[in-house]
C-alpha cells in the first residue's frame, strides 16, 4: 500500500490569536477528508488554540522546535512532555535557521530528535546544504552527514522519523530547487536510510526549499518526494489548500 503524502506547514515565528484562528479555521473547512496527512508546526504560545481550533478535525498539530532535556532547569525550553500535553503529533528538529541562528550541532539535533521519539512525537529532522556547499559539489555529503548523526542516535527507532530535504539557498529566497534537483538528494536519503533500516520505504523525505502553490504537484510528483514542509506558503490557507491538493 502506497503510503499518504504529508504536507507540513511552518508558521515560523508569524501569526497572532486573530489570524491564526481565521487560518486554521479556512485550513479545516477546506480540509474535508484529505487524501494525505496535514499539520501545521505552530509557535509555542499558540499550540493550545490551534489544539482547540482543530479539534474533530484531520489536521495534525505540530511543533517548530523540543529541548533535548527531559524537564529542568533550562529556562525557556520547552520539553516534549509538555508537547505531548497538548496533543502535538509533529515537531520539527534542525531546521536551518536553528542551525543556523542558534549554533546547533548535528548531535544536538540527533538528541532533540531523540527526545521526541522518547514521548510519541515524530520529529522531521531538517536536513540541508548552504548556496556554497552547494556549489563546492558537497551536497551529498552535507546532507548525509547531518542524517548520520540522526541514524546514530536513534537506532531502530530511524523508521519513526520524517526527513525533510530544505535546501539552505532556497528557504525565503524565492529560488527551489527543480524537480530532477530536489530528487537527486532525495534519493540519496533515501538510500541512506536503506542501509539503516528495513522500513526506509516508509519513512517520509518532504522537500521544504519555498514549495508553494504554482511548484508543489512538479516536486510531489517525484519518486522520493513524499510531502513538503512548507513555509510561507502555509500562512495563507487557499495556497496551502491547493498543495494539499496536489498532495492528493
Amino acid at each position: 500500500m502506497t503510503k499518504k503524502k504529508l504536507i507540513a506547514g511552518n508558521w515560523k515565528m508569524n501569526g497572532s490569536l486573530a489570524a491564526n484562528d481565521a487560518l486554521v479555521r479556512a485550513i479545516v473547512k477546506g480540509l474535508g477528508e484529505a487524501a494525505c496527512q496535514v499539520a501545521v508546526c505552530v509557535p509555542a504560545p499558540y499550540l493550545a488554540q490551534v489544539q482547540m481550533l482543530r479539534a474533530g478535525s484531520a489536521l495534525e498539530l505540530g511543533a517548530q522546535d523540543v529541548s533535548q532535556h527531559a524537564e529542568g532547569a533550562y529556562t525557556g525550553e520547552v520539553s516534549a512532555t509538555m508537547l505531548r500535553e497538548f496533543g502535538v503529533r509533529f515537531c520539527i528538529v534542525g531546521h536551518s535557521e536553528r542551525r543556523q541562528y542558534h549554533g546547533e550541532s548535528d548531535a544536538l539535533v540527533a538528541e532533540k530528535a531523540r527526545a521526541a521519539l522518547a514521548c510519541g512525537i515524530t520529529p522531521i529532522v531538517c536536513v540541508g546544504e548552504t548556496l556554497g556547499e552547494r556549489e563546492a559539489g558537497k551536497t551529498e555529503e552535507v546532507v548525509k552527514r547531518q542524517l548520520a548523526a540522526v541514524i546514530h542516535a536513534n537506532g531502530h527507532c530511524i523508521s519513526e522519523v520524517v526527513v525533510a530535504y530544505e535546501p539552505v539557498w532556497a528557504i525565503g529566497t524565492g529560488r527551489t530547487a527543480t524537480p530532477d534537483q530536489a530528487q537527486q538528494v532525495h534519493a540519496v536519503l533515501r538510500a541512506q536510510l536503506r542501509a539503516a533500516t528495513p522500513h526506509a520505504e516508509r519513512v517520509h523525505i518532504l522537500y521544504g526549499g519555498s514549495m508553494n502553490a504554482a511548484n508543489a504537484a512538479s516536486l510531489l510528483a517525484c519518486a522520493d518526494i513524499d510531502g513538503g514542509l512548507v513555509g510561507g506558503a502555509s500562512l495563507k490557507a487557499p495556497d496551502f489548500l491547493q498543495i494539499i491538493a496536489a498532495a492528493r
